[in-house]
Order: C-alpha cells, then sequence, then structure tokens
C-alpha cells in the first residue's frame, strides 16, 4: 500500500513538473496575431471571429460567411446566408 502511494505522489509531482517547465515554451512558440482592423462591407457588423492558418473567416449579424486574408484588408470570399 504504501509502494501504491509514493508511486502516485511521484506521478502527480511528474506531472506538475513538467506541465510548469514544458508550458511556457509552448505557448510561447504560438503567438496570436490579430489585424488591427477587418475591412468588413458597410453596414454589416461582425457576430464571430475565427483564425484560419492562412485565412480569417467572419460571421455576420446578417449570417454571411465573410472570408479574409490574414491581414484582414482583403475580402476573398463572400458566403450570403450562411447560417441556417
Amino acid at each position: 500500500m504504501i509502494g501504491l502511494t509514493l508511486t502516485m505522489i511521484i506521478a502527480v509531482i511528474t506531472v506538475v513538473w513538467l506541465l510548469v517547465t514544458r508550458m511556457p515554451s509552448a505557448l510561447a512558440q504560438r503567438s496570436l496575431i490579430l489585424p488591427q482592423n477587418i475591412a468588413l462591407p458597410v453596414g454589416e457588423k461582425a457576430q464571430s471571429f475565427t483564425l484560419g492558418p492562412n485565412y480569417l473567416t467572419v460571421i455576420t449579424q446578417s449570417g454571411a460567411l465573410l472570408v479574409f486574408s490574414l491581414d484582414g484588408t482583403k475580402l476573398l470570399k463572400t458566403i450570403p446566408n450562411a447560417l441556417p
């Protein structure tokens, strides 16, 4: 019984140590860079925003899905009434 308890204590200490030492470096490598502005069409308001690998998507309050370049300046595609 003492062997199992010691094993569990060591396992918990090891997991906590790995999280503390590895997580900061993993988070630092994945920095999130967002554009300052996104040029939405006139009259549209953003409802949600998603960052893809090489694009940004915005769902507007009217239900349109807008696909932008990563810098948010070039509208690549518009899908009207994308929401059910």
